[in-house]
């Protein structure tokens, strides 16, 4: 059994949004700054995705790389 990642770091945010490692880390920051957490406290995903308005189950499959499974629906 694969365990499985809750938290998001600086390099994964920046690859979820696209955006450079210095604009993750500033909004890794302000998360913590919001949740009045310490330096050393990890930011969880759905914190994450709370902040930045994205879908928690999306960036929980990117954050822990698991493939979309197919939910087609049958006819």
């Amino acid at each position: 059994m694969k365990l499985q990642t809750i938290c998001i770091d600086t390099k994964q945010a920046s690859i979820v949004l696209g955006k450079s490692i210095s604009h993750a880390r500033t909004i890794i920051r302000a998360i913590k700054d919001s949740h009045k957490k310490k330096s050393y406290q990890p930011v969880t995903i759905k914190e994450f995705c709370d902040y930045m308005d994205l879908p928690y189950e999306e960036v929980f499959n990117m954050v822990n790389n698991i493939k979309g499974a197919s939910t087609s629906k049958s006819a």
